[in-house]
């Protein structure tokens, strides 16, 4: 059974924050859905409504957040979509399984199991067919014996437990909303990453193209850190190809421009010539650890696992695809320009991360699964009759247009709003996002 602190069922508790009335509630759900008298987990799920409507009879609407591994939103710090939505529902932020106030799964709690076998056999229930199936029981708990259909909006990864949803119970789904988040369907993580090099590539060009100036800067601390061993202020060591994973913030219009004020400070004088100082150095170290969020590393890769072939390191393998990413020897002139990668897992990262390295083993088994269950039934989706609209951002940096479009011409009904007004995370930074995707529901856009 769960040995969580803060599991069981507690009565809700209910505060008011900032215009909002929240009530937080957790419940006891399946490790395994298959086995509902097995072990648990316990589930955290905030429902928020505006103040002076709570007594209201709203329709809810649960926000799948993106990731996988990330918690959902806190009112004090939501994206622009909240207040939006809450003109109209009311919003359950639920903590997928493994994540915030839910049981959670990381270095430390992942320690109690015997060997990384048992490790990856626990970790293979979180996926987006067991938030789907956890979300339905929040649902259920949630209306009671009344409990009516919910509406979704799914961000980036919430898409695709959306489309998980569509596939394994539709029954539960008034509307769905997508932001940034049709996944392919059929593809291998394979074709996933092959499209994301180049996009990613794409985005580095944007970026020198903001930035010339930093072409020359981002190259002399590539090549500072293959002379030296470089330490952040955590003590764990700055590589080049680490280094390299910061362009994960070219993905979004909020941090796209973050690594320019980052290398801004990267130098300064020390007593054998220039060194990397602590302001550069706990500036990457805070974009770079995975010790708030081990699960996307763990998972990035197994949420695209499905028919039978393992993912077997996919970015690792396919960027040799890619040598403009190649930055070795960079020191010596033989390498260059730098390029940055971007949301990308890499087997190294297992080593190099202290987070990560007691998840390491457990890393490998699941990249070398083969018996993954399918994500989507093609033959639903293909019949779907939910109402389902999704904004697809023409230049994103994390979700292939091309695949996306090819997702959403094999879901039925499903509208799609193509834009290029807005990055990975419009939603978030534009209220206006949301308000599109509710008119394109109502048919007045």
């Amino acid at each position: 059974m769960d040995t969580h602190p803060n599991a069981g069922p507690k009565a809700p508790v209910t505060y008011r924050h900032d215009g909002l009335v929240c009530v937080d509630r957790t419940l006891d759900v399946p490790l395994d859905h298959a086995d509902p008298h097995g072990p648990t987990l316990s589930l955290f799920a905030r429902e928020v409504t505006a103040a002076g409507r709570e007594h209201e009879d709203l329709p809810r609407l649960l926000w799948l957040q993106g990731g996988p591994g990330g918690r959902a939103e806190r009112p004090n710090a939501a994206g622009a979509w909240l207040r939006r939505a809450l003109r109209d529902y009311r919003v359950v932020l639920m903590d997928q399984r493994g994540t915030g106030r839910s049981t959670p799964a990381d270095r430390r709690t992942l320690a109690a199991f015997p060997d990384a076998a048992a490790t990856a056999a626990h970790l293979a229930h979180f996926r987006a067919d067991s938030i789907v199936r956890d979300a339905e029981l929040l649902r259920a708990h949630l209306g009671g014996d009344a409990a009516r259909p919910w509406s979704v909006l799914g961000q980036s990864f919430g898409g695709f437990c959306a489309l998980t949803y569509l596939s394994l119970a539709p029954e539960g789904l008034e509307q769905v909303f997508i932001t940034g988040g049709l996944p392919t369907l059929t593809g291998h993580a394979d074709d996933v990453y092959r499209a994301a090099y180049a996009r990613t590539l794409a985005h580095n060009e944007r970026y020198f193209a903001r930035y010339p100036g930093d072409q020359p800067l981002a190259d002399a601390v590539a090549a500072h850190l293959e002379r030296n061993d470089v330490r952040m202020p955590s003590g764990e060591r700055l590589s080049v190809r680490r280094f390299q994973t910061l362009g994960i913030t070219f993905g979004t219009a909020a941090k796209f421009d973050s690594l320019h004020y980052l290398l801004e400070t990267a130098f300064v004088p020390g007593p054998r010539g220039p060194e990397l100082s602590d302001t550069f150095l706990r500036g990457a170290d805070a974009v770079l650890s995975f010790a708030e969020r081990p699960l996307y590393a763990l998972l990035h890769e197994p949420i695209y696992a499905q028919g039978g072939r393992p993912t077997a390191w996919s970015a690792h393998r396919i960027r040799e695809e890619f040598p403009a990413f190649d930055a070795t020897g960079i020191a010596d002139g033989d390498a260059g320009p730098l390029r940055f990668t971007g949301e990308m897992i890499y087997p190294w990262q297992f080593e190099e991360d202290p987070a990560l390295v007691p998840l390491r083993e457990t890393a490998g088994l699941l990249a070398h699964r083969t018996d993954w269950p399918p994500l989507y039934d093609l033959g639903r989706l293909a019949a779907n009759e939910v109402p389902v609209v999704a904004a697809v951002y023409y230049d994103d940096m994390f979700v292939d247009r091309e695949q996306a479009l090819e997702t959403a011409s094999a879901v039925r009904g499903l509208r799609t709003w193509i834009t290029n007004t807005h990055a990975h995370d419009g939603v978030r930074a534009d209220a206006a996002v949301l308000d599109r995707l509710l008119a394109m529901a109502r048919g007045t856009a």
